[in-house]
């Protein structure tokens, strides 16, 4: 039984597709052979004594290269060359279609609005002009190919070396200048909901400890929204805004961190009235203890 995708392949290029029999050489001898010369020639063994390929584009390039030097080359049997018998034979052999088989291309995904592309969990960058437009990725060897629908038909659009999550492949000079000028302009704050509106109320410091909740990923923030306008209506606004604007400056965002931060604003001295650490006023414990080393 053929695969589905073989068998729409074959339409595509106009050709039958014949299914070998297993465990019969006659049936595959030619593909194995093929096989058997490129290991023998390309690949390095200790028999070919050939070095490291880099990369697998470099192997790709020497495949290219040792099949033009051998095409080129007068056969005993015919006495002409592959490329001459080519020749002849594309007379008789019908025309492929332009654009190859939707399998050649690999797997379609979108661009995001961030130029980038996700392929085995990791982030991929692309050129600009194609956010929001699908394109198609493959591997070949140890890079990702990414191939996208142009003005002039199908066109590669960048191509990577394969990474791993956590470590995405971000070229900075596929992003326009025009879009990274300026700083990044802060996020707006919209408030839908009565309880929402009502922790704005509260003043800077509310502002700053949902913007920086909400970038730190913390959990049950509307939650946590309610018990500071609980505080608010026991404590006063005023007191429960300070707090909300240091837990955002010092990132504690824990349930009990507020009302802890409330009680410290209530009962310690001013903020003003710090120690400033100088000769007289040091941590440093000093180094008498070390007098004696040595001794």
């Amino acid at each position: 039984m053929r695969h589905p995708d073989i068998v729409s392949t074959g339409r595509h290029y106009g050709c039958k597709v014949e299914t070998c029999e297993p465990f019969d050489p006659e049936s595959k001898g030619g593909a194995e052979n093929t096989v058997k010369i490129a290991k023998a020639d390309l690949v390095p063994t200790s028999a070919n004594l050939l070095p490291e390929y880099r990369s697998f584009t470099e192997l790709a390039d020497a495949c290219f290269e040792w099949c033009e030097r051998v095409n080129a080359r007068v056969h005993r049997e015919t006495a002409a060359t592959p490329n001459a018998r080519l020749d002849v034979e594309r007379a008789h052999l019908h025309v492929l279609p332009e654009q190859p088989h939707a399998l050649a291309l690999g797997e379609e995904r979108l661009v995001e609005s961030d130029q980038t592309i996700r392929f085995g969990s990791v982030r991929y960058s692309t050129p600009d002009g194609h956010q929001g437009s699908k394109v198609w990725v493959r591997v070949v060897g140890d890079e990702l190919v990414i191939t996208a629908r142009e003005a002039t038909g199908l066109a590669e659009i960048a191509r990577h070396r394969l990474s791993t999550p956590e470590k995405p492949r971000i070229l900075d000079a596929r992003y326009s200048a025009s879009h990274c000028t300026g700083s990044p302009r802060p996020p707006k704050i919209r408030p839908r909901t009565e309880t929402e509106i009502a922790f704005l109320d509260l003043g800077g410091g509310a502002h700053r400890w949902l913007v920086e909740a909400a970038a730190t990923g913390v959990t049950r923030i509307r939650t946590k929204m309610v018990k500071a306008l609980e505080l608010a209506a026991a404590l006063g606004p005023g007191s429960v805004d300070e707090a909300l604007g240091l837990a955002a400056i010092a990132g504690r965002f824990a349930d009990e961190d507020l009302p802890s931060i409330v009680d410290h604003l209530a009962t310690s001295a001013s903020r003003t009235d710090v120690v400033r650490a100088d000769e007289n006023h040091s941590a440093q414990p000093g180094t008498s203890a070390w007098e004696g080393l040595g001794e």
